[in-house]
C-alpha cells in the first residue's frame, strides 16, 4: 500500500513563484491520472499549493477542499493572475477565517496562509461547487466544466447540422456529452469513444450518456486514447490554453481526428467563425465543406 500523501498541488503553479514540496500529489482534474482533491482525507495534509482557477464558484470550491484536506496549522499557498481571480483570492481566504499574507509578482497575486482550527463556510463553498443536475440543461454538470451552466451555441449548431451517423466514432473533447447524446440517437452507431482532458467533464458525461455503446476516457484527446479506423469523429474543439487563445490547439484536434479516421471516414467540426481551420482541413482531408453558419460559428464536414 502506498503511503498517504503529506502534501498536494493543484494544477501547475509557476515553481519560481510557488514551489510545491517534493513528492506532492497532483490533484488537478485537468491533468489525467491525478488524484481527486475531493478524495483526500480531511485534516490529513501538511501543505497544499493551488494554482487557483478563474471561475469564482470553482475557485472557492477548490480553496475550501484544500482547507478541508489540511491539518490545523497546515500551509496553503494559492496564486492566480490578478485579472483572473487573483485580486479576490485574499478576500476569499479571509472569508474562510484565514489570516492571509499576500504579495504580487509577475502579474500574479500570491496568498499564503495556515488552516485555522475552525475555518468558516467550507461546506457551503463545497456544496456550491459540487456536480449537480441542471433542470435547464437536462444534464449533470459542475462549475468549471466547459459551458457548465448554459447550452453552448456552437454545439447546438453542430447538432442541428449533423446527419444520422453510423459505425464506430469518437467525440473528441466531449465535455458534458451533449454531442455524444445526439450522435447516439442514431441506431446505426455501434461504438462511441468520449474523450476529455477534464475529469469532471468525463464524470458528468458518464452520467449523461448512459448507453452501452459509449466508452469514456479521461485523456488529452490530442494524444490518446488509442483509436484507429473510425467511421466518424465529432468535435467542438477547445481554442484556449491556460486562459489564452491558442489556434494551434484546435488544429491539433483536427490532426488527431484525421489520424484516427479510416479512409472515407468523416469529421464533423464546429468552430468560432474567426478561427483559421480551413487551411489544415484542406491540407489533410480530401474534401471539406462548410455545412452551416450562424451566431458566430461555422460547421464543417471533412472526409478523409
Amino acid at each position: 500500500m502506498s503511503p498517504s500523501p503529506v502534501s498536494a498541488v493543484y494544477g501547475l503553479p509557476p515553481p519560481e513563484l510557488a514551489p510545491a514540496p517534493a513528492g506532492a500529489v497532483q490533484v488537478s482534474p485537468l491533468i489525467p491520472g491525478s488524484a481527486a482533491l475531493e478524495d483526500i482525507a480531511p485534516a490529513s495534509l501538511e501543505s497544499v499549493t493551488v494554482a487557483a482557477p478563474p471561475g469564482t464558484i470553482e475557485r472557492r470550491y477548490v480553496l475550501a477542499l484544500a482547507l478541508r484536506a489540511l491539518a490545523p496549522g497546515g500551509r496553503l499557498t494559492a496564486l492566480a493572475p490578478k485579472e483572473k481571480g487573483g485580486s479576490r483570492l485574499g478576500k476569499e481566504l479571509k472569508a474562510f477565517g484565514c489570516e492571509v499574507h499576500e504579495t504580487g509578482q509577475r502579474h500574479q497575486r500570491i496568498c499564503q496562509t495556515r488552516r485555522p482550527d475552525a475555518p468558516a463556510g467550507l461546506e457551503a463553498a463545497i456544496e456550491a461547487g459540487r456536480p449537480r443536475f441542471s433542470e435547464s440543461l437536462g444534464l449533470w454538470t459542475q462549475p468549471g466544466v466547459f459551458s457548465w451552466d448554459r447550452p453552448d451555441p456552437g454545439s447546438v449548431l453542430l447538432i442541428q447540422a449533423l446527419p444520422p451517423l453510423a459505425g464506430r466514432g469518437a467525440d473528441l473533447g466531449c465535455g458534458l456529452g451533449i454531442l455524444s447524446h445526439a450522435v447516439l440517437a442514431s441506431p446505426q452507431v455501434t461504438e462511441l469513444a468520449l474523450v476529455d482532458l477534464d475529469r469532471r467533464a468525463v464524470d458528468c458525461a458518464r452520467r449523461n450518456v448512459q448507453d452501452s455503446r459509449a466508452g469514456f476516457h479521461w485523456r488529452d484527446a490530442r494524444t490518446g486514447p488509442e483509436l484507429a479506423g473510425l467511421d466518424f469523429v465529432v468535435m467542438n474543439p477547445p481554442f484556449h490554453d491556460a486562459g489564452a487563445e491558442d489556434k494551434a490547439l484546435g488544429q491539433a484536434f483536427i490532426r488527431r481526428a484525421h489520424a484516427v479516421l479510416r479512409k472515407g471516414g468523416v469529421l464533423w467540426l464546429v468552430a468560432n467563425r474567426h478561427l483559421p481551420y480551413e487551411g489544415v482541413l484542406g491540407d489533410l482531408f480530401g474534401k471539406a465543406a462548410l455545412k452551416a453558419e450562424g451566431g458566430g460559428f461555422k460547421v464543417y464536414e471533412a472526409r478523409k
